[in-house]
């Protein structure tokens, strides 16, 4: 484990302040402390010298796995738009209902807004930023130079991080089956399971991703 030091550490046998260079300092996202940039081996872990927070975690071939992880997760969303979620049969009736289903629902009057807000945060803001991680970090993990634009796509998928909320629609609908469930007869369609696979795969996807490492990345191999 590496423990990064602090920047304003006076060095010893010297009377005068360290001179500290800011492109090698890096800041804790959790308590702003400065700590100096240095290199982590490869299954390593840099943490904070205030409240050890990791701030970089290198992992053999993780961009490719990210990369891969992500593309798996799009592809899940599409069958978990379209495919069958649920399938309720009570009293000799049968209905059948899919993700886009539920997203329209409240189509209509003052519940609109509610369809916007449903669908960008379930289906339209997880499926930018999976394609935005894919596009910032496919051609580096290729070995090639960043895409065109991949630093503002890379901080766009980080801002939409807290806003996709695909494991928080999985969380609400299994609490709220197991109220229904006393009424009528419930059958999981493919679209469920595939939307349960898809919320694992992004978890996975995001505990690979050693972020400063990414920026550090995007950095060093930027076209000059």
């Amino acid at each position: 484990m590496f423990d990064a030091s602090d920047p304003t550490r006076a060095r010893a046998g010297s009377g005068s302040p360290p001179t500290l260079d800011p492109d090698r300092l890096i800041a804790c996202p959790n308590c702003d402390a400065l700590q100096h940039d240095a290199a982590v081996p490869v299954g390593a872990q840099a943490r904070c010298h205030r409240c050890g927070t990791v701030l970089m975690a290198p992992r053999e071939r993780a961009m490719t796995r990210i990369v891969m992880l992500a593309a798996t997760a799009l592809v899940l969303m599409v069958a978990a738009v379209f495919f069958p979620f649920l399938e309720l049969s009570a009293g000799g009736m049968v209905r059948r209902s899919s993700l886009l289903d539920a997203v329209l629902a409240f189509s209509s009057g003052m519940m609109l807004p509610l369809t916007f807000a449903t669908a960008a945060l379930i289906i339209v803001l997880p499926t930018l930023r999976l394609a935005g991680i894919v596009y910032a970090l496919a051609p580096m993990a290729l070995g090639w130079h960043p895409a065109r634009h991949a630093v503002p796509v890379f901080r766009l998928t980080q801002a939409l991080r807290p806003w996709a909320m695909a494991e928080i629609f999985i969380v609400g609908v299994s609490v709220a089956l197991v109220k229904v469930a006393g009424l009528a007869k419930l059958s999981f369609g493919p679209a469920f399971w595939t939307f349960a696979a898809l919320v694992l795969v992004t978890v996975l996807s995001d505990n690979y991703m050693c972020r400063l490492t990414v920026w550090k990345t995007l950095e060093e191999r930027r076209r000059p």
